[in-house]
C-alpha cells in the first residue's frame, strides 16, 4: 500500500504536467508560431534597418520620406506582416552596428545593402532571406584622371567604407593583379563621397549600384566615370536573426511575391480586377485560394496587400532603380535573361 501511493502521485504528477505542456501548446497556437512576427503585430509597426543615406537605396526625401530599393523592402515585409506597408520605423544603421542591431533585437529585419557570404551567416547569427539586388564592387573616378580601367591604378589611393565586403574585394583583386593601393577609411557615405569629390583620393569603391546612383545624382555627372570592372559577387539581402524560422519563411516568401506576380503580369494597377481570374497560380497568390498566408501565420491577402500597395518587382525597381539610370541587367527576371527567380507559390 506504501508503494501505491508514490506511484499514484508520480502518475497524477504526469497528468498535470501532460496538462501543462497541452495547455502551454495550446497557448502557442494562438500565436503565429513566430515571435518576431508576434511582437511586430504586437506593437503595429516593423522596425527595419536601413542605410539612411544611401540614394536608390535608402535616403529621405525632401518630405522626410525614406525612399529607396531597401526602404520599400521593408515596406514589403510590412504589408505582409501587418496589411500596411506604412506601418515601418526605419532606422537607420551603419556598416559597422547594422549587425549588432539585428543580434541585440534592436531592428526586426536588416535591409541595408548587405551582401550575403558565407562568414557573416555562419558567424553573425543571422539568416540571409532572399536577394532584392544582384551586384558587384566597382570604381569610380573622375574623368579628369584620364583612367579608363582599374588596371591602371597601381597606387592609387582608394575611399572605401571599413567593414564592407567591397574593402576585402578591393584587397584581394588589387593582390591578385599584384598592384597596391592605400585604402582610405571612412564610414558615412555622405562623407566618404564628399571625400572623393573633394580629390583626397583617387577612386570611390562600392557596390556598383550605389556608384551609379551617386553618379546620376550629382549636377555634374558627366565629370564622373565607372570603371568597367566588376571585381566581386555582392548578392544584397534581407537578413533576419536565427532561430525564428517562420519569420525567415515570411519575410523570404514576401520577395518571391512581387517576382512571382511580375512573371504572372499582376501589378498594383490591376491587382483587383485580377482577384476574379480563372488562372489558378494567380488566386493561389492572391489568396483567393488556398491557405499559403495561414502557412505563413497572416492574412491569405498578404501577397494581394503586398503587390496592391508596393507593387511587383518591376514596379519597385522602375520606381527606385530606373529613375536613376540603372537597368535591371542580371535583377532581371529569369525568363527575361536574369537571376532574379521565385519558387512556386502552392
Amino acid at each position: 500500500m506504501n508503494r501505491t501511493i508514490p506511484i499514484l502521485g508520480a502518475f497524477v504528477a504526469s497528468l498535470v504536467l501532460a496538462g501543462g505542456v497541452f495547455a502551454g501548446g495550446a497557448a502557442r497556437a494562438q500565436g503565429s508560431g513566430s515571435a518576431t512576427l508576434d511582437a511586430v503585430k504586437s506593437r503595429g509597426e516593423l522596425i527595419c534597418g536601413v542605410g539612411g543615406s544611401i540614394p536608390g537605396f535608402a535616403l529621405p526625401d525632401s518630405q522626410g520620406v525614406m525612399r529607396g530599393l531597401d526602404a520599400d523592402s521593408c515596406r514589403v515585409v510590412a504589408a505582409a506582416a501587418l496589411g500596411n506597408a506604412e506601418k515601418v520605423k526605419f532606422i537607420p544603421l551603419t556598416t559597422q552596428n547594422r549587425f549588432t542591431a539585428l543580434q541585440s533585437g534592436e531592428v526586426d529585419l536588416l535591409v541595408r545593402t548587405t551582401t550575403w557570404t558565407l562568414g557573416r551567416e555562419a558567424n553573425l547569427g543571422g539568416l540571409f532571406a532572399g536577394i532584392n539586388f544582384y551586384d558587384g564592387t566597382g570604381f569610380l573616378v573622375k574623368k579628369s584622371s584620364g583612367v579608363k580601367s582599374a588596371t591602371e591604378m597601381n597606387g592609387a589611393t582608394i575611399c572605401v567604407q571599413p567593414g564592407t565586403s567591397t574593402e576585402l574585394a578591393i584587397a584581394d583583386w588589387f593582390r591578385v593583379h599584384n598592384m597596391k593601393f592605400t585604402p582610405i577609411l571612412i564610414d558615412s557615405l555622405p562623407e566618404l563621397s564628399a571625400t572623393f569629390v573633394a580629390g583626397r583620393c583617387d577612386s570611390m569603391s562600392s557596390d556598383s549600384s550605389q556608384l551609379a546612383t551617386f553618379r546620376a545624382s550629382q549636377p555634374n555627372k558627366d565629370d564622373f566615370v565607372l570603371l568597367p570592372e566588376i571585381i566581386s559577387k555582392e548578392p544584397l539581402s534581407f537578413m533576419v536573426r536565427k532561430g525564428d524560422d517562420k519569420w525567415f519563411d515570411l519575410v523570404r516568401w514576401s520577395h518571391f511575391a512581387q517576382l512571382t506576380a511580375e512573371e504572372l503580369g499582376v501589378s498594383s494597377k490591376n491587382v483587383d480586377e485580377l482577384l476574379t481570374s480563372s488562372s489558378p497560380d494567380i488566386r493561389r497568390l492572391l489568396g483567393v485560394e488556398g491557405d499559403m498566408g495561414k502557412a505563413l501565420g497572416v492574412d491569405n491577402k498578404w501577397a494581394y496587400n503586398v503587390i496592391k500597395q508596393v507593387g511587383n518587382f518591376a514596379e519597385f525597381w522602375d520606381r527606385n532603380m530606373t529613375v536613376l539610370g540603372v537597368q535591371r541587367g542580371i535583377n532581371a527576371l529569369w525568363n527575361k535573361g536574369g537571376l532574379q527567380y521565385a519558387p512556386p507559390i502552392r
